[in-house]
């Protein structure tokens, strides 16, 4: 009988361990869903920064943006697109703000490096290198430039080199090749000055169209390793004589009339106008803009890249071009969610829209090919590949106060009030000036 009891009264406390355990468990669990549910519904709002506002590029954000969101539905990305050179000066202002955009546009180089002092931007190199298929995505000539002191602070959204564009009918008519040789290049612009054609369409409103002239001749004229030290704002001086040369070279060709007239008052859209026209030989562009090209000149067109330069010191095997990319601010309230974007922004397929949709090219590997890009995109491609370095936009590659004196100077060369001497006594001086501030 007594052990009959026990057993019942043992019975019962385990009922009721298992109902208390139980409702205990059930807690939890509702606590967890609970949690899931709020985790999963909370909208996380990104702000995104770029500078292509044109009708046409904007077609391909808005539906990157839409694919992103449809795949993160708890991700907002409030985008905002700002054109080229205005974007400098919001950059300027919101980057000192506590206003940041969550993921914005750079220029690699100096443009990118002084987020990086500043303590602006993520540092992303954790979440690079423990994802192997996003780290072996991107061509190392895209990564590098946004990499400093070894760590990755940004992504290449594409990549870019300067190439001369010329009209093919012309040159035939006129029995002219592509250039193998500086002097070569001459011939071709005086032979077309003589026939009454402008040789060289230049739009130089906006002075980064003629800097990126100077970007090439300061690489093909200034050994590299100077070149490097003086682009490096702590230790920059710019004395060496190639600098001058650099600027001599582009008066040449302004002073020889191969230029279009009012160079100055002459937007670059209105340069590839007079191009398209036939009223100019030649025009130097980016590869980004070769769909532009080829749409208004349906296969009447080459390029080539500018030639070596006899007395230069420089690498002649370089091009000039860089990557542009995407960076996150330091300051973002949700670091997953903008790497997240960022990665998504540079995926294959994100990057093979890109390359089918706009014709830019991508340094996401494999994104450019026969089979999703035309035929002149491709052979950019290859150009850029087999340089060997690249001479990365002075304008974005110095300091700021270096690149602004720069900048003013070469419309003053070009109107013919300051020399070349004049110009780099300036520009050294505002070096030096520079290397106590960064200090």
């Amino acid at each position: 009988m007594m052990c009959k009891k026990i057993f019942s009264w043992i019975m019962m406390a385990v009922l009721l361990v298992s109902i208390i355990t139980g409702c205990g468990q059930k807690g939890n669990n509702a606590q967890t869903d609970e949690n899931s549910q709020k985790n999963a519904g909370e909208q996380v709002v990104l702000k995104f920064l770029h500078k292509w506002p044109q009708p046409q590029n904007m077609v391909y954000f808005e539906q990157i943006v839409k694919e992103f969101e449809e795949k993160h539905p708890n991700i907002k990305i409030e985008m905002e697109a700002v054109a080229d050179e205005p974007i400098k000066d919001k950059l300027r202002i919101v980057m000192g703000s506590d206003d940041q955009p969550d993921v914005f546009f750079s220029w690699s180089g100096e443009f990118a490096r002084k987020f990086v002092r500043s303590n602006s931007v993520l540092d992303i190199t954790d979440a690079f290198n423990s994802d192997s298929e996003w780290k072996n995505s991107i061509m190392k000539a895209g990564i590098e430039p946004f990499t400093f002191d070894g760590k990755v602070y940004g992504m290449p959204f594409r990549i870019n080199g300067k190439f001369f564009v010329y009209n093919k009918e012309l040159f035939e008519n006129y029995k002219l090749t592509k250039p193998q040789t500086w002097q070569d290049f001459m011939n071709i612009c005086e032979t077309l000055k003589k026939a009454g054609i402008t040789p060289i369409a230049l739009g130089n409103q906006f002075p980064w169209a003629a800097c990126h002239y100077l970007t090439t001749f300061n690489q093909k004229l200034v050994p590299q390793d100077v070149r490097m030290k003086d682009y490096n704002p702590k230790t920059g001086e710019f004395t060496h004589p190639g600098y001058v040369k650099a600027l001599e070279y582009l008066k040449l060709l302004k002073d020889k009339g191969y230029f279009n007239d009012g160079v100055n008052s002459t937007s670059h859209d209105m340069a590839h106008q007079l191009f398209y026209a036939g009223k100019a030989g030649m025009i130097y562009v980016e590869l980004e803009e070769f769909a532009q090209v080829e749409e208004n000149m349906s296969g009447r067109w080459d390029f080539f890249a500018m030639p070596a330069i006899p007395e230069g010191e420089g690498n002649q095997k370089f091009l000039t071009g860089a990557p542009d990319g995407f960076m996150i601010s330091a300051k973002t309230k949700h670091p997953q969610e903008a790497i997240e974007f960022l990665k998504f922004l540079v995926s294959k397929d994100s990057a093979e829209k890109l390359v089918k949709t706009l014709g830019w090219p991508s340094p996401v590997i494999g994104a450019v090919n026969e089979n999703n890009a035309p035929k002149f995109l491709v052979e950019g491609m290859k150009a850029l590949e087999s340089a060997e370095g690249m001479a990365l936009w002075l304008d974005t590659d110095v300091h700021i106060k270096v690149a602004e004196t720069y900048l003013a100077g070469l419309q003053e060369l070009l109107n013919g009030s300051k020399s070349p001497e004049d110009i780099m006594k300036e520009v050294s001086q505002v070096a030096k000036t520079v290397q106590g501030e960064v200090d």
